[in-house]
């Protein structure tokens, strides 16, 4: 069995492909969120910090021309969600989306992993991607 893998891609420059292993070794973040009448103790890394790391137009790059781009989050079984790259830039926001591999200390079930996006100040958890497996910035204008 293959290792799971995560691969970010960003206009204009190689596809950023990461392992566990890999993300394990960035700093990590975590959230509580209600589930089903339960608190949920979830770990990873700040999708900021991935979207960095692959060279996506951050901080002050983030005007004309970049404002133009979303982020399309993809999971195993085709389901996807579309962000903003303001989003979950530090410039433009407080809030943090975290890609999770975690859950109360454990891996996150087969049903929501091997990663997950949560977006903690969505009312409803729809764009909370389980299985995700790429992560692409698309540009709307040349």
């Amino acid at each position: 069995m293959t290792a799971p893998t995560l691969t970010i891609t960003i206009p204009g420059r190689p596809p950023l492909v990461l392992t566990e292993d890999e993300l394990g070794k960035m700093p990590q973040h975590s959230v509580k969120l209600k589930e089903h009448g339960a608190e949920a103790a979830y770990t990873g890394i700040s999708l900021h910090d991935l979207l960095v790391r692959a060279g996506a137009p951050t901080g002050n790059q983030l005007h004309g021309r970049a404002l133009a781009s979303y982020v399309l989050a993809s999971a195993r079984d085709g389901y996807q969600a579309v962000f903003t790259l303001t989003e979950m830039d530090p410039s433009f926001t407080d809030d943090e989306l975290l890609v999770a591999d975690r859950v109360n200390g454990n891996v996150l079930p087969e049903q929501q992993g091997p990663f997950r996006i949560l977006v903690p100040h969505d009312r409803k958890p729809a764009r909370s991607v389980r299985m995700l497996e790429k992560i692409e910035v698309v540009s709307l204008r040349p």
